[in-house]
């Protein structure tokens, strides 16, 4: 069978008696096979130079790929052995020389193998493997096999009495799992040696910081105010560059915003959003008509998609954003040269001390989306999927804000 693959596509194809494939038309030689189990494997099949055809696995769907990342990895294969690279061989030496290394160890694996990967193919690969090195750096000239349960508790406890929080500990846990899960997948280790292990409790000590009816009014109001001093600020500067024959900036005396700040802050707090996702979203992702923002899976941290219906006050923002907006870019809030946002950490900090605001990260905004929403009676469930949270435990740290239904439940008592 030969279609145009896509995450739709791939998605409704249903599993039957026997296993069968599903070739692209658009990529020649990325396939899906898809097994009586409703199991789906990404293949990129070839003919090397020797003539012999080949099919390297990329990987499983929602296991260890999404469709995205698997047609990128089959577009770079193509590549590869457009160039005459014989990318199964290619893969064979790799996982041999790992192997030949004195020891597969902790560092010789990250090194060698697992950081280019991270790179290629996830949001915050140098910044997992930086973690995984700092966080485990005891652990780094040790065999991976070695790295079991035992040696993780002692770590974990030592952690803990240094002051980090259990959440802290779990996600550097989780970090080293997931480097550990590539090995096993890539046959460097047998199994996985914290297969068995369990995260630590404590989401009842994470952080969730919202904001006051008071707070978000000066948060509000020192928006406005940063708004109308740039624009000030551009008004002034074209009377400079007038006076003397320059070319003028664009006026934003008819513009709503100074800059993509507000709406940036605006849409964080009443969608949710995380930052990430924020600066990846796309104005194809937004429907004005329907009053839905769509998260895409490859920009999700669950990969996997979401829909958020816009209030009105996100909607109105949005509409007036992209008036002014340069419509050239395809993302909604691009950088100045039309690439994607990477900080703006500078003008949130001296944003809060206009609003003299404390104790507020970026983070925080998306914890008020979601305490609003508790607080105002909406589901935990529903709170879970508006926010994307693969796990109903992330959700539960806001039970406490829920209306006092306990309380309610005794007054039937008499």
């Amino acid at each position: 069978m030969q279609t145009k693959l896509s995450t739709a596509r791939v998605k409704k194809l249903e599993p039957k008696e026997k296993p069968y494939e599903v070739v692209d038309t658009e990529i020649k030689g990325f396939l899906v096979r898809v097994q009586p189990t409703g199991r789906k494997t990404f293949y990129y099949s070839y003919r090397a130079d020797d003539a012999k055809r080949k099919r390297i696995k990329i990987g499983v769907l929602g296991s260890d790929k999404t469709f995205t990342q698997a047609k990128d990895d089959a577009t770079a294969y193509a590549g590869n052995v457009a160039s005459g690279v014989d990318v199964q061989r290619v893969k064979i030496e790799s996982r041999q020389t790992t192997k030949s290394l004195s020891e597969n160890t902790l560092a010789n694996f990250l090194d060698h193998q697992y950081e280019a990967w991270a790179k290629a193919n996830t949001k915050s690969g140098s910044s997992t493997v930086a973690s995984v090195r700092s966080a485990f750096k005891p652990f780094l000239n040790t065999p991976l096999p070695d790295i079991h349960i035992k040696r993780i508790e002692k770590w974990r406890i030592k952690k803990l009495n240094d002051g980090l929080q259990p959440a802290t500990v779990n996600r550097l846990t989780n970090a080293l799992r997931g480097v550990l899960s590539r090995a096993v997948e890539w046959d460097v280790i047998d199994k996985h040696p914290l297969a068995k292990l369990k995260s630590l409790k404590g989401h009842d000590n994470l952080h969730c910081r919202y904001l006051s009816k008071y707070e978000e009014k000066r948060l509000i109001a020192a928006l406005e105010a940063r708004d109308e001093q740039i624009k000030a600020e551009r008004s002034s500067a074209n009377e400079f560059r007038k006076a003397r024959g320059y070319e003028l900036l664009p006026s934003l005396q008819k513009s709503a915003f100074g800059d993509h700040l507000t709406p940036l802050v605006i849409c964080s707090l009443k969608t949710g959003l995380r930052r990430g996702e924020l600066f990846d979203l796309e104005w194809n992702d937004v429907n004005f008509d329907s009053k839905v923002l769509t998260v895409r899976a490859e920009h999700a941290k669950s990969s996997k998609t979401r829909h958020v219906p816009l209030s009105q006050t996100a909607l109105k923002t949005l509409k007036s954003w992209k008036k002014q907006a340069d419509m050239k870019h395809a993302r909604v809030f691009p950088a100045v040269d039309g690439g994607r946002l990477t900080t703006i950490k500078t003008a949130w900090n001296n944003l809060l001390d206009a609003a003299e605001i404390a104790d507020f990260r970026w983070h925080d905004m998306r914890h008020d989306f979601a305490s609003q929403l508790v607080m105002k009676g909406v589901p935990l469930n529903t709170v879970r999927e508006l926010c994307g949270h693969a796990d109903i435990n992330t959700t539960l740290r806001y039970a406490h804000l829920a209306p006092d239904h306990k309380a309610d439940a005794i007054k039937l008592l008499g």
